[in-house]
């Protein structure tokens, strides 16, 4: 706009006149297009329906471009560009492995593109300042509406999840009455509700992505972000790690808290970010807030303190730049492929994923290449290889940052465990068992129980009845010596039951504590099935 500017509308018309001979008519209708959008005379619904209807990337890419409306319109028009980029990422995480990384890499440009226009930092910062404004009114309060006798009520509950509730005479329905549904002031209301549900799962994925990203915020931005009616509660519930001092946010964001209690200023100009497992672990106290997160019975909204770490092995340094963890296994090529493409790994001339921030791609490889006649068979992984964008040469491993290496390996270990050609229990990975472990030692602390030990992949009880065993990964009960203990689990009966840390519903890994914890005080089993096979 600038150079636009500088030239004047008559020279600017005149080059792209001539610029028409310099490519086909295709490239030159193109470039016209662009250069419209840049000075703001393509149309404005055109661009928008393009994205809406036609789901075109280069209209995805280009609509931040747009120069934003004049005086009061500009927030709204803000505010309605930015929906339309979250409904496409909406749409394009459906979308194939093979098409998929283009899509949400065309979102991601766009997004960048409209944080730019508005004045922003970066994207992330322009996700929370809009979605704090959605959510500005609800923040004061909840929003009634009645119509005929019914009160519909849109509020946040003690998770800050967007909850409707309705109402007739005092007495809870189950759902809106069809004859006051189609009500404006009530269909607003529920439209709003479910576009705060889709915010507040939008908001957990974006700090797990910041936190694997690394993004760094100001002190001044933590407290305006402790102020968001959504994420404020979110916040409160992970650790950040700063210049020095690591917590959680208290007093509106002006300190933070660890896992001792002990309060630390937080300075204006402090760079602070969402702490990754190897902050925890570089910072010796790892362990102190698993134990924290499980006395105060926190639940975050992801797996950040009980996340798998993983850390270049001394093999792997000696190998310098291939890790072979994983090699010579054999993987199902289907699932395997669609479980890359849900963690953002591009399956289009090989399996590979950039990392755009650390200006880092990695790439796995196989043996005899994907698409071989070797498909039916399996693929068998050979090694994973990192490099900076711009060069051939493969990275050191030693060098590759810690918090991509471990998100690299953990998105392996997911693949290998679920999709092995061997059909081997998908929740007996590696990663799933420490975890495991780790939550089992926190329980049996916490409720003294003295009588359990982790060994390898299993759980070793000594009851009274007799000594038992059982796996992390399925489960399984054994005793010792002796046969399989068949204990059947009741699907969703761990909801509201047993606490897990974390957001995600995990049955198994309730199943695993619940038959541990069972086995621990075997004198108070009253079942007559388990008991029989127990005394047998």
């Amino acid at each position: 706009r600038r150079i636009y500017a500088q030239v004047t509308p008559k020279r600017w018309h005149a080059m792209a006149e001539v610029a028409k001979f310099a490519a086909n008519a295709a490239q030159a209708r193109h470039a016209q297009f662009m250069a419209d959008v840049l000075t703001g005379k393509a149309d404005r619904k055109q661009l928008l329906d393009g994205v809406r209807d036609r789901k075109l990337k280069d209209y995805v890419r280009l609509l931040g471009l747009y120069p934003l409306a004049k005086g009061a319109k500009c927030r709204a028009d803000l505010i309605e560009r930015y929906n339309v980029l979250q409904e496409y990422r909406r749409y394009a995480r459906g979308l194939s492995a093979m098409t998929k990384p283009e899509a949400l890499r065309s979102v991601d440009i766009g997004m960048q593109n409209l944080a730019s226009t508005a004045g922003y930092a970066d994207p992330l910062r322009l996700e929370w300042a809009l979605e704090a404004e959605q959510v500005k009114k609800l923040a004061k309060g909840p929003i009634s509406v009645t119509k005929d006798g019914v009160t519909v009520t849109l509020g946040l509950d003690d998770d800050a999840k967007p909850e409707l509730t309705v109402e007739r005479s005092g007495k809870q329905l189950k759902s809106i009455p069809p004859v006051v549904k189609k009500s404006p002031e009530i269909a607003e209301l529920a439209e709003q509700a479910k576009h705060l549900k889709r915010q507040a799962s939008r908001m957990r994925v974006s700090l797990e992505t910041a936190m694997c990203r690394g993004d760094a915020f100001s002190g001044t931005e933590l407290g305006q972000l402790c102020r968001h009616a959504i994420l404020a509660p979110l916040l409160s519930r992970l650790v950040l790690v700063g210049e020095g001092i690591m917590g959680y946010p208290d007093k509106n964001g002006k300190a933070l808290r660890d896992a001792s209690g002990k309060l630390e200023p937080v300075k204006q100009n402090e760079s602070l970010r969402i702490a990754h497992a190897h902050d925890l672990q570089s910072g010796g106290a790892w362990h102190d807030y698993q134990r924290e997160c499980f006395q105060a019975e926190r639940i975050q909204p992801f797996k950040q303190v009980f996340r798998e770490l993983y850390v270049v092995s001394k093999q792997e340094r000696r190998d310098g730049t291939v890790s072979q963890r994983y090699a010579g296994q054999q993987v199902h090529p289907k699932q395997a492929l669609a479980l890359w493409g849900q963690r953002g790994w591009s399956s289009r001339d090989g399996v590979w994923k950039t990392f755009h921030d650390a200006d880092l791609t990695v790439a796995v490889s196989f043996d005899f290449g994907l698409g071989s006649p070797l498909d039916i068979e399996g693929l068998t992984i050979e090694g994973v290889v990192f490099q900076r964008r711009d060069e051939i040469k493969p990275l050191a491993l030693a060098d590759v940052p810690p918090r991509i290496f471990s998100e690299v390996m953990r998105d392996m270990d997911l693949v290998v465990s679920v999709a092995h050609r061997g059909d081997v229990d998908p929740e007996a990975s590696a990663s799933t068992v420490e975890m495991r472990a780790s939550l089992l030692r926190e329980t049996c602390r916490l409720l003294n129980l003295t009588n359990v030990r982790i060994k390898n992949s299993h759980a070793l009880i000594d009851g009274r009845l007799g000594n038992y065993s059982v796996h992390l990964g399925s489960a399984t009960v054994h005793r010792l010596p002796g046969g399989a203990v068949c204990i059947v689990a009741v699907p969703a009966q761990h909801r509201g039951r047993l606490f897990l840390p974390f957001a995600d519903d995990d049955p198994r890994t309730a199943e695993v504590i619940s038959k541990t914890i069972l086995l621990a005080r075997d004198t108070e089993i009253q079942d007559p099935s388990i008991l029989e096979q127990l005394r047998a």
